[in-house]
């Protein structure tokens, strides 16, 4: 499992299976979202199987499906909370990280400049510098 930081307190990562979660909760996660929807991959790695593994862990998770090219206001008000809710750091999960990295872009956005939110994923390996207006745009509300 390759998890790449935005900030201490959030960190991306592809796909993720249930024994990575144990590996996730050594590395101090205290939370998972899963951005991936479930068509998308086997029933080895659905929501409910990593759900199962976090739970057990002791870790909160929360299923936030994005679709390719279809990021809802709905996703971004839950990862929003689901971030807020969680105790320490969290760990989300799509198919490169990229998705996890968009929603999370937004859901902070007007709580954090827009640079710095730039800056933070593209320290994570994912250049967002191509959404600059809908991040401002989202911040203004």
């Amino acid at each position: 499992m390759q998890i790449n930081t935005l900030t201490p307190e959030y960190s991306v990562a592809g796909q993720i299976s249930p024994d990575d979660v144990a590996a996730a909760k050594q590395a101090g996660f205290t939370a998972i979202i899963c951005n991936r929807p479930d068509e998308e991959i086997g029933p080895g790695e659905n929501a409910e199987t990593i759900r199962a593994a976090a739970e057990a862990a002791g870790l909160s998770f929360t299923y936030n499906p994005v679709s390719n090219g279809g990021l809802t206001p709905q996703n971004v008000t839950l990862q929003g909370d689901a971030i807020a809710s969680a105790t320490g750091p969290v760990l989300a999960y799509c198919r490169s990280g990229m998705r996890s990295s968009v929603v999370w872009t937004m859901s902070q956005s007007g709580k954090m400049p827009t640079d710095d939110l730039i800056a933070a994923a593209a320290a994570g390996g994912y250049d967002l510098s191509g959404l600059r207006h809908q991040i401002e745009a989202a911040a203004r509300g």
